[in-house]
């Protein structure tokens, strides 16, 4: 649960988009402020602004105007090399499609991120296999994606989002190629990793229930702007 310091500042966040003459407002004058150790669900129809925002939270994109401040750093001023550690050491992301590569096995797709993020050859197994363990694939280690029911691959999917043991853990749409009760044991998973200390959520869905049941808060959008931010329950 929150601990009450923040852990992600939006303060007054816009992206626009130039298209032709038309202007794209994606995210319009948006403030937000999540507490670390928060669970907050980001609602809203297609279009409405909620994976635009992800993407800045995550820096894979900059704002057009307004600061993004995660762990006290201002994403929208670091160099391009202080904004990939900050995704590689800060950051875990997953997303609806699950994104791991067919010909490697779990173990292999896992320990990705930790080659990317240079981390010691001979710490590499163990921190791959604690985050399997996590997620219930510990004996699915040399297994590949196919071999893997959608559930199995969405957990191999947000165990190589831990293995660098971020702080701030995004998801976009996690349960969105899953059914009902699938999708279920997900958000039981991460309510679970919720309770890594200072471990913070951010999850965009359209499943207003699922995000009731499991989020400790909402954040509705549309056209871009915060419609609406309250307490889940």
């Amino acid at each position: 649960m929150p601990n009450g310091q923040p852990a992600i500042r939006l303060d007054h966040i816009s992206r626009h988009y130039t298209m032709g003459e038309a202007v794209i407002r994606a995210v319009d004058d948006v403030s937000l402020d999540l507490p670390s150790g928060e669970f907050l669900a980001l609602l809203g129809s297609s279009g409405s602004g909620k994976s635009t925002l992800l993407n800045l939270i995550a820096g894979l994109d900059r704002p057009t105007s307004g600061a993004v401040i995660a762990h006290g750093q201002d994403l929208s001023t670091v160099s391009s090399l202080e904004l990939a550690r900050y995704r590689r050491q800060t950051v875990g992301m997953v997303f609806q499609s699950f994104n791991l590569l067919p010909r490697m096995t779990l173990e292999e797709n896992v320990e990705l991120p930790l080659r990317l993020a240079e981390v010691d050859r001979s710490d590499r197994a163990a921190r791959v296999h604690e985050a399997l363990e996590r997620v219930g694939l510990g004996k699915r280690i040399t297994h590949r994606p196919g071999e893997l029911s959608g559930g199995e691959q969405q957990r191999a999917a947000i165990a190589r989002a831990l293995v660098n043991r971020p702080k701030i853990l995004l998801a976009d749409e996690p349960t969105g190629n899953l059914d009902s009760a699938t999708g279920e044991s997900i958000l039981m998973l991460l309510k679970e990793i919720q309770k890594n200390p200072g471990m913070t959520i951010v999850m965009v869905t359209h499943e207003r229930p699922l995000a009731e049941r499991f989020a400790d808060r909402l954040a509705v959008m549309g056209d871009g702007k915060l419609l609406s931010n309250g307490a889940a329950r």
